[in-house]
């Protein structure tokens, strides 16, 4: 328990140092007009009051991704706690934060166009066509994963797929509805309730830790795997921890997540709470579930909570009605169960802002918004449908989802270095950035390396094809910065 304590002082130290020192060299400007109140439509360009941004921002990014990639994160020992704490303050937090900040700059702008005008036009196109497969494959899974849980908690079987089916066309019926609906009639409205179930979740959850102080695996026994002795075989803490754990520490889905708030904001010196405090607090939570889980996994609180098994969607079911009651229970499962829901219905409204900001397509007219959100849905409808059908769909698209959410935070954290390199080209303030951006590019490579059967790697070449990797991408960002630049800066002076 000492090493939670630990981790959680300094997540918030994190916040109240770190933090101040990234929003200082960002430079917010107090007196520059926002896009809330600049364009404002009363559709998506909303000034909402700060508490309420907050609470929206933290439920959007939130998900099941701090709470299942904890859970199944924690398999792996303390070393999750460390990746938490590390990855939420020196890449998670600047990541939200950044891209949150330059939206607002943008005037509002989805992560294609932020990417487009720092890194190019056919950057944009890329990221685009990714972004929208991203958002996509977190609909789906986000409609999945509630599902499952409403689906245990009904009693079926998470193999029964009839059982699951209704719980399915509900999600999916909500999700249309909150999608085309102004942000302020039902997301503005719903979400701070939610948000509140899922922070009271994660204090009760707290406060029982601290009170049942459980003997749980420390920092100083060892960062080695774990893994074997709780049935997690063949993976390595890395790269997958660093692919499992993502919305705890950082994730790409969180920049398509940003642009939303940045509309939203009355006042740039708002940046750091609602950005970077957000992702503090989600990596508090998902630190608060990998503390719980490794009771769970490590101490015998699978027994003492009754479960049947390990599997995630159960972990949170069990824990929660033992814990902390009918009451709190409910609630609890309330706040995890409205996370995914809350974060999927943003994610698809996200697709079609991306799409109309690429299109140029007016949406305060309702009927421009149905034009582009019937093609999102049939998309995700028969995406939904085939990995239902399928009995290792939701593993399947899990993976995906964790590799491309990870690949995405990385194109930001170089997006974010090429925009320190080339505003502020006599300072090191692009670090800032560009160390997370390399060891992201590290982990993608060799999750992608590491899963492929037909090459069929060993542990220690993947691992040092990861590494090469980390060399060649810091190596080819150097050759940029102190020789192609400094040329191309030239060449225009010259004209």
């Amino acid at each position: 328990m000492w090493s939670f304590l630990i981790s959680l002082v300094a997540l918030i130290a994190g916040y109240c140092i770190y933090g101040k020192v990234v929003d200082r060299i960002f430079g917010p400007d107090p007196s520059r007009k926002t896009p809330a109140i600049t364009k404002a439509d009363g559709v998506d360009y909303v000034p909402m009051p700060t508490w309420k941004v907050f609470l929206i921002q933290f439920l959007n990014i939130a998900g099941t991704g701090p709470i299942f990639g904890a859970i199944m994160g924690a398999k792996f020992g303390p070393s999750c706690y460390l990746w938490i704490v590390l990855g939420s303050i020196f890449a998670g937090g600047v990541h939200d934060y950044m891209t949150g900040m330059l939206s607002i700059r943008d005037g509002g702008a989805t992560l294609p166009d932020i990417v487009g005008h720092h890194l190019g036009k056919k950057s944009r196109i890329i990221i685009l066509g990714f972004s929208l497969i991203l958002l996509l494959l977190v609909g789906v899974v986000f409609v999945y994963s509630p599902a499952l849980i409403l689906g245990d908690i009904a009693g079926f079987m998470p193999t029964e797929k009839s059982s699951i089916m209704m719980w399915v066309l509900l999600i999916f019926g909500y999700y249309i509805v909150a999608t085309l609906l102004p942000i302020d009639k039902l997301i503005g409205k719903i979400y701070p309730v939610f948000a509140f179930a899922l922070l009271f979740m994660a204090i009760g959850l707290c406060v029982c830790l601290f009170i049942k102080w459980p003997t749980i695996p420390e920092f100083w026994q060892g960062l080695g795997n774990r893994g074997p002795s709780v049935g997690l075989n063949g993976q390595a803490i890395f790269p997958c921890l660093f692919i499992t754990v993502a919305c705890g520490a950082i994730s790409g889905f969180h920049s398509t997540q940003t642009p939303l708030m940045a509309r939203c904001l009355k006042n740039e010196k708002l940046g750091r709470p609602i950005f970077y405090g957000a992702m503090i607090t989600e990596g508090i939570v998902a630190l608060i579930w990998a503390a719980v889980s490794s009771y769970f996994f490590f101490d015998g609180g699978m027994a003492e909570v009754g479960a049947s098994s390990a599997q995630a969607p159960e972990v949170v079911t069990s824990v929660a009605r033992s814990w902390l009651g009918i009451v709190g229970g409910i609630l609890a499962i309330l706040g995890v169960v409205a996370a995914p829901i809350t974060s999927g219905d943003t994610a698809f409204r996200s697709a079609r802002l991306t799409i109309a900001g690429f299109l140029h397509v007016d949406q305060k007219p309702i009927r421009n918004r149905f034009r582009i959100a019937i093609p999102i849905f049939i998309a995700a409808s028969l995406l939904l449908w085939f990995n239902i059908a399928d009995e290792n769909g939701f593993n399947k698209i899990w993976r995906y989802f964790g590799l491309a959410n990870q690949f995405l935070a990385c194109v930001c954290m170089w997006m974010i270095t090429a925009h320190f390199t080339r505003t502020r080209p006599n300072d090191f303030v692009f670090l800032l950035t560009l160390l997370p951006a390399v060891f992201l590019t590290s982990v993608c490579f060799t999750y992608v390396i590491a899963g492929d059967t037909v090459l069929n790697f060993k542990k220690f070449t993947y691992q040092l094809l990861g590494l090469g990797s980390a060399v060649i991408a810091l190596a080819s960002f150097l050759y940029y910065k102190y020789h192609v630049l400094p040329k191309k800066r030239k060449n225009v002076t010259n004209r």
